[in-house]
């Protein structure tokens, strides 16, 4: 009985001291989720995600997720053509041009003609930025009678965004070029080297005058505007022509009448010399030259005597002959 005692006594005992360590792991276990979770709050406040790296802008890896893309910028080609009337072109150059040049922009190539009535008319390229475009095309609008617009828009987006690429990629490929450049050891390999260098750089070169043409294209509009004069308005006079009127119309008549014939001289004037000319030449120096007729041949007795008719009395069968 003793010994059943005996070994019936430790198990509760080990059954509480294993329910003791239980719950002092429990414990344990609960402070240091506390003390994890006071770290993580502290880690968040300071910009840090769960793995100890920074987010961009300080947020977490939670605004990571949420930040907008960056959009890409759209390169744009304006062009704008405007026909203007105006009552003086000088005038309105002025102010075209002072706008343009407060706007940042500047003058291009320019053109002024006059016509038959004595009416000027200018045609002149302007640059303008892109930012101020919109403004400039209404202040050139303004500045007289519009007769004519025309404007453009050309998205070369791509095109920019391709030639930035080539121009990496090319460069990356001459710095290549170098390098085997350095390292090689045979004149023949250097040679060869310096050839693939040479266009690789002029191809280097194109793309880089093709990026600054778009620039400049995509960063300045162009405008093109037209400037021409009012008509003056005549004063109204009687249409019933009187003798001054009909005198002043015949001398117009006569004087284009002699403009006319000056003209006819004129052009017949060259065939006449050339005429004059040949025959000049022939009775001077061809016709002297030619041969000239043999003179009839002569008997040494002297010229033979020509026939004469016989006398009507001394002709055969005649009445007196028979007599």
């Amino acid at each position: 009985m003793r010994t059943r005692r005996s070994v019936r006594h430790p198990v509760p005992a080990l059954a509480a001291l294993l329910l003791a360590a239980a719950l002092a792991l429990t414990g344990c276990s609960a402070g240091d989720d506390a003390s994890g979770g006071s770290s993580s709050a502290a880690d968040r406040a300071d910009g840090k995600g769960v793995s100890g790296e920074a987010a961009p802008g300080g947020t977490g890896s939670g605004a990571k997720a949420t930040a907008p893309p960056k959009l890409a910028t759209s390169h744009i080609i304006r062009t704008a053509s405007l026909t203007v009337r105006v009552k003086d072109v000088p005038k309105a150059l002025d102010q075209a041009r002072t706008g343009v040049e407060n706007a940042g922009g500047y003058v291009g190539n320019e053109t002024t003609t006059r016509d038959a009535g004595g009416h000027e008319r200018t045609r002149v390229v302007l640059r303008v930025p892109v930012e101020k475009y919109e403004e400039v095309l209404a202040d050139l609008e303004g500045s007289g009678k519009l007769l004519d617009r025309s404007a453009k828009a050309e998205d070369v987006t791509d095109q920019v965004v391709d030639v930035e690429s080539r121009i990496k990629t090319q460069r990356a490929s001459v710095a290549r070029i170098r390098e085997l450049m350095d390292q090689a050891t045979k004149l023949s390999d250097v040679v060869t080297l310096e050839g693939e260098l040479s266009t690789r750089q002029a191809d280097l070169e194109a793309l880089l005058a093709r990026q600054k043409s778009l620039k400049d294209r995509t960063s300045l509009a162009t405008i093109t505007l037209s400037l021409s004069e009012t008509p003056v308005k005549k004063e109204a006079k009687d249409d019933d022509p009187g003798f001054v009127d009909a005198l002043a119309g015949g001398w117009s008549a006569f004087v284009t009448m002699l403009r006319w014939l000056a003209v006819a001289f004129g052009a017949v004037l060259p065939f006449a010399a050339v005429a004059a000319l040949v025959v000049w030449l022939w009775l001077r120096v061809v016709r002297p030259r030619l041969p000239r007729r043999p003179a009839p041949a002569a008997t040494a007795l002297g010229p033979l005597p020509t026939a004469r008719p016989a006398p009507e009395s001394a002709q055969p069968g005649t009445p007196g002959e028979r007599d």
